[in-house]
């Protein structure tokens, strides 16, 4: 899997760039707040129609225009594509593969695959549950389609909910659907629950090794799934998963009517992470942190390139920066196989020796 070129037009700080990367190493280098890291999130983007750093496709759009325009032209599955992704302020934005308009955001990852690495991914273990749920529906989004779709439908359920857990004693009669809300939520969460319990299966075979190898042995990484109280086995079918959400609900019915929020289903749901039997939110160090949460992701693209049979675009940006040279050594071993997009500050040679060199100053490309 190879993104060969890229335009971007009003987006983040770049009025208009083409660049063309090697199937390797590309190293992007510039001083910071050039735009090294809005070259990263763009190639994200014509992944999963997803940024890290914004909620809204609108932050994404130049100051001062109303539109912006992402375009790449990809080999995938022995194939030629180009994504397209059309963003405008006040509209909803429309995204395009070889021409043809999609209609949902996870046919991206169909085509194109990636895996960024970032400083904020340090939150993936020092914050609350949000961020790793929002790490597990970025990757599965990208390679269950039904996935994706299912979480969509799941949120937009969760927002009306949440509308007449809001309102209901203003408006009694909107308790007269919230029992079919409930259903449809139940049946919808049995899904993500699903997925999420047999993607995490996997990476906790695939990271603690890396974690291990990182560590020098001396680190063990533990992964586990935790999802709403009733469900004995995350794994089960998704008529018993059904059953127990719906006991779930029932039971919480009441502290939902007086709290007026949505207190049952898998947006609760966490990734619980120890490093040696120690709860990593609380007791890693800085560089347990940082080496755990990119074991995670490396562990991602292993897992990318066993269901696929094709290595995912990494994306590293900074990633060298606080790490020590026989880890920094390891993280550039790691990487060999597939393309990958590093951003770097200084021009080191032990990272550009083999690769493409690109080099970014006030959003664009002068070298």
């Amino acid at each position: 899997m190879t993104l060969h070129k890229l335009e971007l037009d009003f987006f983040r700080n770049y009025v208009h760039l083409e660049a063309e990367f090697a199937p390797g190493v590309n190293v992007i280098l510039g001083e910071n707040a050039q735009g090294k890291t809005n070259l990263l999130e763009a190639a994200a983007y014509l992944s999963s129609a997803r940024s890290h750093r914004a909620r809204y496709d609108r932050e994404l759009v130049q100051f001062g225009v109303d539109h912006a325009f992402l375009k790449g032209e990809i080999s995938s599955r022995g194939r030629d594509f180009t994504q397209e992704a059309r963003l405008h302020r006040g509209e909803r934005r429309q995204l395009f593969s070889n021409g043809v308009k999609l209609k949902t955001a996870g046919e991206l990852g169909e085509v194109l695959n990636t895996i960024l690495f970032c400083p904020e991914d340090l939150s993936l273990i020092r914050a609350g549950a949000a961020e790793r749920r929002r790490f597990l529906d970025d990757a599965i989004c990208q390679l269950r389609p039904k996935y994706a779709a299912a979480l969509s439908e799941y949120k937009r359920l969760y927002e009306q909910k949440t509308r007449i857990l809001r309102d209901w004693e203003e408006y009694p009669s909107l308790l007269d659907t919230l029992d079919d809300f409930n259903l449809r939520m139940a049946q919808v969460g049995a899904v993500v629950i699903h997925y999420r319990a047999y993607f995490v299966k996997r990476l906790a075979a695939l990271a603690p090794p890396i974690q291990s190898d990182f560590s020098g042995g001396r680190e063990k990484l533990t992964l586990r799934y935790e999802t709403v109280s009733t469900v004995t086995d995350p794994e089960a079918p998704a008529k018993v998963l059904l059953e127990e959400l719906l006991d779930h609900q029932q039971s919480h019915r009441r502290a939902e009517l007086d709290s007026r929020q949505c207190l049952s289903g898998p947006h609760k749901d966490d990734l619980a992470i120890e490093i040696d039997g120690q709860v990593a939110r609380q007791f890693a160090s800085q560089g347990q942190t940082r080496t755990a949460a990119l074991s995670l992701k490396l562990a991602c693209r292993e897992l990318f390139q066993e269901d696929r049979e094709e290595w995912p675009v990494l994306l590293l940006d900074d990633v060298l920066s606080e790490l020590d040279a026989r880890r920094q050594s390891f993280v550039l071993e790691r990487i060999r196989g597939g393309q990958v997009l590093i951003t770097c500050c200084e021009d080191d040679k032990k990272v550009t020796g083999g690769g493409k060199r690109f080099l970014i100053q006030g959003g664009r490309l002068v070298g």
